[in-house]
């Protein structure tokens, strides 16, 4: 069983930066993609970024291009999301989570998650 642990949420006023990092319980091996989603109130968690196993490979969702990025540091067995010019709907629990196979079968496991609030 892999644990992960984010941190680095907080209250931020709007057009401000916050790094969340996500560390896991122990390194994978395997090809694997870390990602963050969110949670608003409300609503459904939705896909924030992905980094694939070497970090080059990377995907955003449309609402955070050219604002958030996703950096991963295998030796370390961390994920972080830097977030810059915050908006009041970046508004949201933040989840870590992990894909990978092993015995055929897909591993998917969450963060507990990080509440992360833009206000003034």
């Amino acid at each position: 069983q892999v644990q992960l642990v984010e941190s680095g949420g907080g209250l931020v006023q709007p057009g401000g930066s916050l790094r969340l990092s996500c560390v896991l319980s122990e390194s994978i091996s395997s090809i694997n993609v870390l990602g963050w989603y969110r949670q608003a109130p409300g609503k459904q968690r939705e896909l924030v970024a992905t980094s694939g196993s070497t970090g080059s490979r990377t995907n955003y969702a449309d609402s955070v291009k050219g604002r958030f990025t996703i950096s991963r540091d295998n030796a370390k067995k961390t994920v972080y999301l830097q977030m810059n010019s915050l908006k009041a709907e970046d508004t949201a629990i933040y989840y870590c989570n992990l894909k990978f196979w092993q015995f055929g079968s897909l591993r998917d496991y969450w963060g507990q998650g990080t509440q992360v609030t833009v206000s003034s």
